[in-house]
């Protein structure tokens, strides 16, 4: 079983979310973060679950994706899992994970 650890740029964008939808609703915006960090729960069991990032060649790099946003990850030794970033789909792919 693995540790799901939030970097500091994955806590900025989900910050970055909740502040941008809040401008409209301040419930859905905490409604949508709460599903964001809960579609990470199951790489505590699965880690392989979601798919490599199609963007980087390195298989440790994966991604799910909860529509619009992409919860990119890395696979890190035999026990953590990095979250890196929140990206939603329609922007553009951030080259310097």
């Amino acid at each position: 079983m693995r540790v799901v650890l939030w970097t500091h740029q994955a806590r900025s964008d989900l910050a970055a979310i909740r502040a941008f939808i809040s401008q409209d609703s301040p419930h859905y915006a905490s409604v949508v973060v709460a599903q964001l960090i809960a579609a990470t729960d199951r790489l505590i069991a699965f880690p392989e679950s979601g798919r490599a990032v199609p963007e980087f060649e390195n298989p440790l790099v994966r991604e799910i994706v909860h529509r619009p946003y992409r919860i990119v990850y890395r696979l890190v030794g035999v026990d953590q899992v990095h979250i890196l970033t929140v990206h939603h789909g329609s922007q553009r792919f951030p080259s310097d994970l």
